[in-house]
Order: structure tokens, then C-alpha cells, then sequence
């Protein structure tokens, strides 16, 4: 049995993608693999329907748990806290409950300067991050109250460091970190832990960022110093694995950053 045999999780933005190597190619779905492996129950969402189910059935070949995919968009155009609300009922009427919300997705235009950014550019940050972020941990509240259970969210260096051509999503970031250190005041009575994490993991979409913006890929994204980008699966998924397992040693409210593989607490 592993840590999380018997616990849900609703990871979003966690479809399948892989590194032109064949490695793991997305945070999301590292994080569904380490689950997977510690026998969750898993929950993922996302826009690709194709990603979804491409990650629902290796997940279930591999590791023999049950994955529900569920396609769910949060935008602009949207009843934002209905859609939300859809994935939280549909995970309750098949597992039961809600032990872990994993709030990964978002989507960016990055690489565009700031006074070239569009609000429908803006929009799409804000919306796929920070409001999606702030739909779910509404939804999810009862559940996780009942179970004593995590909220795990992400920000990022963009938004800690000011990196160029990255407006919207730093600010999105920032937001989705200040969401988190209130809800980990609010809902620490309640005994759900609250954490986000700041990860520099090397991804699909970090390859596609390099090859369509070189000059804003070097100006903003700095080998770490321990001589690697973290590993979705091995290093941020195992963080993910930690902070929702029994023997869960930070304390709610604190931002982990993870660079390389090295675990900082700023």
C-alpha cells in the first residue's frame, strides 16, 4: 500500500505530454504519475480530451487505480464556479469524497512584452490560473473540511523574480500565492493544509517556449546551481506525494521552491 492508498486527488491541467526524449512532459501529469504510484484515486482535468485519455490509460495499466478524466475549461466566457462545481460532484458521486485539490493548470502567452499584451491574452492567464484556482478551492471547501484534507497550488519564479515577457502569467502567479497564504490562515482551523509550490521543472511546454522564444527563454530561465531542472515526476511529483501524506512535516502556508531538485523555503 502505498502513502495515498485510498485518498482522491483532483489534479487540473493534467493530461498526458512527454519531452521529445520520451521522458515526462508536464508538471500535471507528473504529479498523476507519483500519485498513481502511491495508489490515489485520481481525478484529472484539462482541455485536451485526446491528453486525458491518453493519461488515464497508461495511468490505469501501469499502476492498477482508477482515473477519472473530466474536460473542463475555465475562460472568460464560462460559468466558472458551475464548471467547478461539475468536477467536484462528479468526483464525489464515483470516490466519495475529496482528500487532495492539486490546482496545476495554466495557460500563458508568454514571451509577450507587456505593452504588446492583449486582454484577451491577459484574460486567458488569469482565468486558467487564478480564477480557476479560486473556483475549485471554493467547491472543494466542504469536502476537504470533512477529510482534513490538502490544497496544493503553484506559482512560480515569473511572478517572484519579474521575468521578462511574462506579465500575465506572473500576475496570475502572484495572485494564485496570495489566494493560498489566505485560504492556509482561513482554513487551518478547519485542519486542511494549505501550500503552494514555485517549481523550475522541464517540461513540453519549456521546450516549445525555447524553440519559439530564444532571446526571452534566456533572458528568463537560468540553469539552476545544482546543474538540472526538476524532474516533473521524480522531484516536484514527489513534493506533491509529501505535502498530502500523513507524515506531512511543513507547515500550511509556506511557499516551496524547487529549482533543480533542491527544496527551498523562502
Amino acid at each position: 500500500m502505498g502513502f495515498l492508498t485510498g485518498k482522491t486527488a483532483i489534479i487540473t491541467g493534467a493530461g498526458r505530454a512527454v519531452l521529445k526524449d520520451g521522458r515526462c512532459g508536464s508538471i500535471g501529469y507528473g504529479i498523476a504519475t507519483a500519485y498513481a504510484k502511491e495508489g490515489a484515486n485520481l481525478v484529472i482535468t484539462g482541455r485536451n480530451v485526446k491528453k486525458l485519455t491518453d493519461a488515464k490509460e497508461e495511468l490505469e495499466a501501469k499502476y492498477g487505480i482508477k482515473v477519472l478524466t473530466l474536460q473542463a475549461d475555465i475562460n472568460a466566457g464560462a460559468d466558472n464556479i458551475a464548471v467547478a462545481e461539475s468536477v467536484v460532484k462528479r468526483t464525489v458521486e464515483e470516490f466519495g469524497g475529496i482528500q487532495v485539490l492539486i490546482n496545476n493548470a495554466q495557460a500563458s502567452a508568454s514571451g509577450v512584452t507587456l505593452a504588446d499584451h492583449t486582454m484577451e491574452q491577459f484574460d486567458l492567464a488569469m482565468y486558467s490560473g487564478l480564477y480557476a484556482a479560486f473556483c475549485y478551492m471554493k467547491a472543494c471547501y466542504p469536502y476537504l473540511k470533512e477529510s482534513k484534507g490538502s490544497v496544493i497550488n503553484f506559482a512560480s519564479g515569473a511572478g517572484l523574480f519579474g521575468n521578462f515577457g511574462q506579465c500575465a502569467y506572473a500576475a496570475a502567479k502572484e495572485g494564485i500565492r496570495g489566494l493560498t497564504r489566505v485560504a492556509a490562515t482561513e482554513w487551518g482551523p478547519d485542519g486542511i493544509n494549505v501550500n503552494i509550490v514555485c517549481p523550475l521543472a522541464w517540461t513540453a511546454q519549456l521546450e516549445q517556449f525555447e524553440e519559439a522564444y530564444p532571446e526571452a527563454f534566456k533572458q528568463n530561465v537560468k540553469m539552476p546551481p545544482m546543474g538540472h531542472y526538476g524532474d516533473s515526476e521524480l522531484e516536484i511529483g514527489r513534493v506533491c506525494v509529501q505535502l498530502a501524506s500523513p507524515d506531512f512535516k511543513y507547515m500550511s502556508g509556506e511557499t516551496l521552491t524547487l529549482e533543480g531538485g533542491m527544496g527551498q523555503r523562502p
